[in-house]
């Protein structure tokens, strides 16, 4: 099994090729990199296209949910966007805050920083940045976040609890978090899970959702609301990169589920 800072790396690397390709190459793949299959990557990533705010440039398809729409949002907030990508929700959320409030968005990427800078420059906008940085060991000051928000990043991570504790640290208190993630109800094949291309597609480096919200709850959030789920159905040709007919069958009789879940918690005053 890989080390955290190789997983780190083969994500830096997957992500750096997304941030070079458009929305129709990472949507016809898997894991958004055209190399896994021909099936829609739509199965996973939301519309965002009718959403006031959506900058079609900063849409590379990447997403799971909508977390904006769940998020409480007001103006004048100050928002962090975890794995801010190209820009596509700090975008939307830099609508809800209006020209009073604070978009922040962090991404480890170059490429992805790079891409979202660009794409901030042309929308005119003084009151987004993107930051470069690790989840892990946010470049934020402790209790200064209104809403923290993270759209199918969170299982890209090795160390889950770092990230968690960071999000606790960095949000003010009575601030809350509105993330959308994938989860997984049961258990996977090891050959999914050990696959570093499943890991960047967002399956991979899934926690047990019974796990992940216990996670959350240990670095201290509370009055968590799971505001929606998705199940995520890997198609046929996919999974027989990974799995043979035998274990194919195995996989889909165990009632395993791959769940797209959007999730809010407090952190207490």
């Amino acid at each position: 099994m890989e080390t955290n800072s190789q997983i780190k790396e083969m994500v830096k690397q997957k992500y750096g090729l997304i941030a070079t390709q458009t929305i129709s190459q990472n949507l016809n793949s898997c894991c958004g990199s055209g190399s896994c299959s021909t099936v829609d990557y739509s199965i996973i990533s939301d519309d965002y296209s009718k959403i006031e705010g959506y900058f079609a440039e900063a849409d590379l398809g990447l997403g799971c949910g909508l977390p904006t729409e769940f998020a409480g949002i007001e103006v004048g907030n100050t928002v962090l966007d975890l794995g801010s990508g190209a820009g596509n929700d700090a975008f939307i959320v830099r609508r809800l805050v209006g020209s009073t409030g604070k978009v922040l968005g962090i991404d480890m990427t170059d490429e992805m920083i790079e891409k979202s800078r660009k794409n901030c420059l042309s929308l005119g906008y003084n009151n987004v940045e993107f930051r470069y940085g690790d989840i892990e060991k946010m470049p934020v000051e402790s209790d200064s976040i209104d809403v923290v928000i993270s759209n199918c990043v969170l299982n890209l991570v090795p160390d889950k609890s770092k990230a968690f504790s960071e999000i606790y640290r960095t949000l003010r208190p009575g601030a809350h978090f509105c993330i959308s993630d994938i989860v997984i109800i049961g258990e996977l094949p090891d050959r999914i899970r050990k696959s570093a291309e499943m890991y960047a597609g967002c399956i991979g480096g899934a926690m047990e959702k019974d796990d992940y919200i216990g996670l959350l709850a240990e670095v201290g959030f509370k009055n968590f609301n799971i505001n929606r789920e998705k199940e995520i159905i890997i198609p046929e040709d996919i999974m027989e990169n990974y799995l043979n007919e035998d274990e194919i069958l195995l996989y889909k009789n165990t009632g395993a589920k791959i769940l797209s879940m959007t999730i809010s918690g407090v952190k207490p005053e």
